[in-house]
């Protein structure tokens, strides 16, 4: 069963400022520093950026707080299964509000698609709910 849906699009010049502007100050307060080191890497950093914002913001929409009551940036951390398939690893406030959401009975499974197209960086979120035991292929990091 769906618990929650979320998209954003972002504009992959605006984190380019971000970065230029800010520098550390913004990077260490957005993301983690799994999610740091994994753009940091990457020759076009600000795409790299840009994809986790908006997987973010995605994510607190389908929390269905966005970022307020206890949900916090890096509470979210967008990382990859072993096939490199995106997900998110929620933690504090965000895993919190994920435990709630989700039935009794039942373990939640958050699907992320990151796509981007410069000058934009889009991001859906998928939250479900599948019954306890039925987890198989679609394990999800623990939080």
């Amino acid at each position: 069963m769906i618990l929650g849906i979320g998209s954003d699009l972002c504009d992959i010049r605006r984190i380019e400022r971000s970065i230029e502007r800010f520098g550390d100050r913004f990077t260490h307060r957005i993301y983690t520093e799994g999610e740091r080191a994994r753009s940091d890497r990457r020759a076009a950093r600000a795409p790299s950026y840009a994809r986790r914002f908006a997987a973010k913001e995605a994510c607190a929409k389908a929390l269905g707080t966005g970022l307020s009551q206890g949900v916090f940036w890096r509470d979210m951390e967008v990382v990859n299964l072993p096939g490199g398939r995106p997900t998110l690893r929620l933690t504090g406030g965000a895993l919190e509000r994920l435990r709630a959401m989700t039935p009794q009975g039942y373990e939640p499974v958050v699907h992320v698609s990151l796509t981007d197209d410069p000058p934009l960086a889009q991001a859906f979120v998928v939250i479900e709910a599948i019954p306890i035991g039925e987890m198989g292929a679609l394990r999800h990091p623990p939080p």
